[in-house]
């Protein structure tokens, strides 16, 4: 079932998912240059600023997701 509030750009790795009140949830892959490695950075953006972010290692993800999902489901979300 697609979500109408998600948006996915494979080609740039990039999700972004509508929130309210001009809010953004995005979703991207980064890479460090310090590091380089790859990261997933989860962030909330309003106006092109981001105001809280998270940057998560790619190899869990996917748990990442699944969590999200059992959550929901137990909650009734």
């Amino acid at each position: 079932m697609a979500d109408k509030n998600l948006e996915i750009d494979p080609e740039n790795a990039f999700t972004e998912i509508k929130m309210g009140g001009g809010w953004y949830l995005t979703i991207s892959i980064e890479k460090s240059e310090r590091f380089e490695k790859e990261y997933v950075e989860i962030a909330k953006e309003r106006a092109g600023q981001k105001r809280g972010r998270f940057n998560l290692n790619p190899k869990y993800i996917r748990e990442l997701g699944q969590a999200l999902l059992e959550f929901a489901d137990k909650n009734n979300l």
